[in-house]
């Protein structure tokens, strides 16, 4: 496996240094930015395969830049996960509906912040390439990473893609938050529950908009499931 490369987006020169120096340690490729202009630039030329976001930038926010990385067809697939040091729940929130795969409060230690760059990218990699699931009308093309409603491409998000791998496999059973977390993040990830409900609303709407949002159901003090018409 090639090495993975990850873009740094901070502005704080000795913060920046110091979790470059990790990630390398780590094994891996890393590029930096002081600004969401370098930022940009570097995703441009060099295509990263994760970005590290902070959420304060000195000419743009990282919730702006990363909602337009979000909203571009090149750059929509590249998973990004927030640093800040913001610890308030509705601070995580925004920065997971701006279309962030992850959260990270500062002060972090380079072993945390490892494991959380090894599951997103867990969930961003393709799973098993010879498959492809079909439910009434909607089909995800594990070859193609794509999804498809009755033809036409829906975008998702990595997260959202393996939620909805892990819902398709497994319908008509409910599942809770925290069974939801291992199954589709991973176990001995530590993430809060109440980010599956923000990557549920995140698939839902994605298929909502051709429709099919009522294939996944709330189960009031529960959890979701997976449940196509008529089933």
């Amino acid at each position: 496996m090639s090495t993975r490369r990850i873009l740094i987006v901070e502005d704080e020169q000795p913060i920046r240094e110091v979790v470059a120096f990790g990630l390398k340690r780590a094994g891996f490729s890393v590029s930096e930015a002081g600004n969401g202009v370098q930022a940009q630039a570097s995703v441009a030329n060099e295509r990263p395969d994760l970005i590290l976001m902070d959420w304060m930038l000195p000419d743009i926010s990282g919730l702006e830049l990363t909602r337009r990385l979000k909203r571009d067809e090149l750059t929509r697939e590249i998973p990004v996960i927030m640093l800040t040091a913001r610890a308030e729940e509705l601070d995580k929130v925004t920065g997971l509906e701006s279309g962030a795969d992850d959260y990270l409060t500062k002060p972090f230690s380079p072993r945390e912040l490892k494991a959380r760059i090894d599951a997103v990218l867990r969930r961003s990699s393709p799973l098993d390439e010879t498959q492809s699931l079909q439910v009434k009308g909607l089909q995800l093309d594990t070859a193609g990473h794509r999804v498809l409603a009755e033809g036409v491409e829906i975008h998702l998000g990595p997260t959202e893609y393996n939620m909805l791998s892990f819902f398709m496999t497994h319908p008509n059973r409910v599942y809770s938050r925290s069974q939801l977390l291992d199954r589709v993040w991973g176990a001995n990830v530590y993430v809060e529950e109440r980010t599956v409900d923000v990557h549920i609303r995140r698939l839902r709407k994605a298929l909502g908009s051709h429709g099919l949002d009522g294939y996944i159901q709330t189960v009031r003090s529960a959890g979701y499931r997976f449940c196509p018409p008529g089933e």
